[in-house]
């Protein structure tokens, strides 16, 4: 590839200036120089930098390059060498990169699929990283046996991609404790995985759920995360739980106190992370009471896409995209 990144590099500033400047104009070497950032490792793309040097200069000695083309094909240069500094980082080359990164995305958008759940009851879920990024510090894991349903909503600290590289990490890794691990040490299992290593980057907020699937009953603990809220079909009123606990990955036992509940038929649990409820110069009650309220109008059309209506809503009144949001949706029929 580099032998072929020369040859084009030379055909262009010799046919220059011995063929035809409007066929082959010196600004041509703009993409032999891209070719490079993409496809050579820093070293021999530096020496690719060092020949279209040379033919720029041998083009400007027969008055075929001016200023402008020299300009525009080393700032050209400088984001080449950007990009394959990074790529040599990875050790990837060429498109490989982002092909694994598309493929970390897909796999991580279908850990956070819901599972079928049998006959009576649905759930809707929606995750939305910030500025429209397709990594975000949210994540949901769950797990279900026909019986048991367990969902663990997880909230990592930071937004957007800074944050989307640890969810990446502690998504597998919370995945394949939930439903390994007996129910009410979930939280603390998490908490000591990430205390493991020999430094803490932030905390971790999560939720867990664990639902009966045969009788409706529950069981919530939290770790530093907004209370969820159950509806309740007969006042057709939502309504906080009292689930509180200590954000993971601070202190050794978090020590989270479970609550318990149930769902009859026509109720609702919504578990829900901060970027719905918190705004800049807002308390947080304020934005969970606008959270409920939105909920409690959209009950009447059903509970079905409730879930991302009640994202687009909400999420237009706490500053569009500035934070990574997701809110879950489980009901029974």
């Amino acid at each position: 590839m580099a032998f072929a990144l020369t040859i084009a590099t030379v055909a262009i500033g010799v046919a220059a200036v011995h063929l035809s400047e409007w066929w082959f104009s010196p600004g041509l070497m703009i993409l032999p120089v891209l070719a490079g950032g993409l496809l050579l490792w820093p070293r021999a793309l530096r020496i690719l930098f060092g020949l279209v040097a040379l033919m720029l200069l041998y083009d400007a000695l027969h008055e075929r390059a001016g200023a402008g083309i020299i300009a525009t094909v080393a700032v050209t240069a400088l984001f080449a060498d950007a990009l394959a500094r990074t790529r040599w980082k990875l050790g990837v080359q060429g498109m490989r990169g982002d092909r694994m990164l598309i493929e970390l995305r897909d796999r991580i958008r279908a850990q956070s699929r819901l599972p079928a759940l049998p006959a009576g009851w649905q759930s809707a879920a929606v995750l939305r990283p910030a500025g429209g990024s397709s990594f975000g510090g949210d994540f949901l894991v769950s797990s279900c046996d026909g019986k048991t349903l367990e969902v663990a909503l997880v909230d990592v600290s930071g937004k957007g991609v800074d944050a989307g590289t640890r969810a990446l990490l502690l998504s597998g890794a919370f995945g394949g404790l939930l439903g390994s691990v007996p129910q009410g040490e979930f939280l603390g299992a998490c908490n000591s995985y990430l205390r493991r290593g020999p430094s803490v980057e932030g905390f971790v907020t999560a939720v867990h759920l664990a639902l009966d699937l045969a009788t409706g009953e529950y069981m919530l603990a939290s770790a530093g995360h907004p209370p969820p809220a159950q509806f309740d079909a007969g006042s057709g009123t939502w309504k906080v739980t009292q689930a509180r606990g200590i954000v993971l990955g601070v202190v050794p036992d978090p020590r989270a106190t479970p609550v318990h509940g149930a769902l009859r038929s026509g109720d609702a649990l919504m578990l829900y992370t901060d970027g719905l409820v918190e705004a800049p110069g807002r308390d947080i009650d304020v934005g969970t009471d606008r959270l409920l309220g939105e909920a409690s109008r959209l009950v009447a059309s059903g509970f079905q896409n409730a879930a991302t209506e009640l994202v687009r809503v909400v999420k237009a009144g706490v500053g569009g995209g500035s934070d990574d949001c997701a809110l879950v949706l489980i009901w029974r029929t």
